[in-house]
């Protein structure tokens, strides 16, 4: 069976979160709240790196690719989840589906390159600091962040097209709160050895290869704050660094957890559990953690501040 038999399935239902019909309200308004401080958070972010000249440096450049990536990320599967909390509609057309798993694929994947990319910044900054303006220059970093949605781009196309080309007549069921593939091969009829196979080696080649410039960028970064005699340089060094390891745990965690652990029908509820950590927590703690401690940031948003309040009078005096 081929993509005329798929294409005879109009639409999914999606499981949701949840079937306890008394926590959906609560669960409406936790989520709802979440996104918007998601939404406030990475486009206020996004928007400041993009106006200020100061934050216009490489390191910015990949934080403001971060907060665009986590914000269509987020935005891809809360918005549904919270329409099905409130009005009760479970249901996903199929071309909005292949969309969703589309840009879910796409966004997840860059971001594992984008970290990398980052993690690779940390340590020319650290260890060859002479030499950073000379190897990140402008069009190397381009050139690393239009790699990064490349490698998304490319697992896209090769993984949606093929899991969309399969006959789905099991079920239209999908148990979970958005389209993702593993779950849409459980409802097909066809063959799904080839593809599972195909999804494991994306997946394995995906972390491995961002994995691996993380950690021999850090092992490299470590060995240097090693080397700096004093206390106050080691920890001035190591909290540039810290945001982003934090992010690292996070993300690569839990992914890694989902897609390449052996799953089982008694897990399902810890999947989705996991899955709203990394679709809906992490794009939301991302802004919090690159820029509480970033004395850049938070000095360009309290000069952002104090220019608005000039044509709108405000009671601030200070801003730390």
């Amino acid at each position: 069976m081929g993509a005329g038999d798929a294409s005879e399935l109009s639409e999914f239902f999606l499981v949701g979160f949840t079937n306890e019909l008394q926590l959906q309200p609560i669960l409406l308004a936790l989520f709802f709240l979440i996104y918007a401080v998601t939404v406030v958070g990475n486009l206020g972010l996004l928007v400041l790196i993009v106006v200020s000249s100061r934050l216009h440096t490489p390191m910015y450049f990949f934080f403001s690719n971060l907060s665009f990536i986590d914000l269509c990320y987020s935005s891809i599967t809360v918005p549904k989840m919270l329409m099905g909390f409130f009005s009760g509609c479970q249901t996903i057309s199929f071309s909005g589906c292949v969309v969703q798993t589309s840009c879910f694929v796409i966004f997840a994947v860059t971001e594992f390159f984008l970290l990398a990319s980052m993690a690779y910044d940390h340590y020319v900054a650290i260890c060859s600091p002479l030499l950073y303006h000379i190897i990140i220059f402008p069009r190397f970093y381009l050139q690393l962040v239009a790699a990064s949605y490349a490698v998304g781009l490319m697992n896209t196309v090769l993984l949606t097209s093929t899991t969309f080309h399969l006959a789905f007549c099991k079920s239209h069921v999908i148990t979970h709160y958005f389209c993702d593939i593993p779950s849409l091969l459980k409802l097909s009829c066809s063959d799904t050895q080839v593809l599972r196979l195909l999804l494991f080696v994306c997946g394995v080649f995906n972390v491995s290869v961002s994995l691996t410039v993380v950690l021999v960028s850090y092992t490299c970064v470590f060995m240097a704050i090693i080397r700096i005699p004093s206390a106050q340089g080691k920890y001035k060094t190591f909290s540039t660094c810290a945001s982003h390891l934090t992010d690292v745990s996070l993300y690569y965690g839990t992914t890694v957890f989902i897609y390449l652990c052996p799953t089982s029908e008694y897990l399902l509820d810890r999947e989705r559990l996991f899955s709203v950590f990394y679709t809906v927590v992490i794009p939301m703690l991302n802004p919090m953690i690159y820029s509480l401690k970033n004395k850049d940031v938070k000095e360009t948003f309290g000069n952002v501040l104090r220019k608005t309040s000039q044509f709108f009078p405000l009671p601030i005096s200070r801003f730390p």
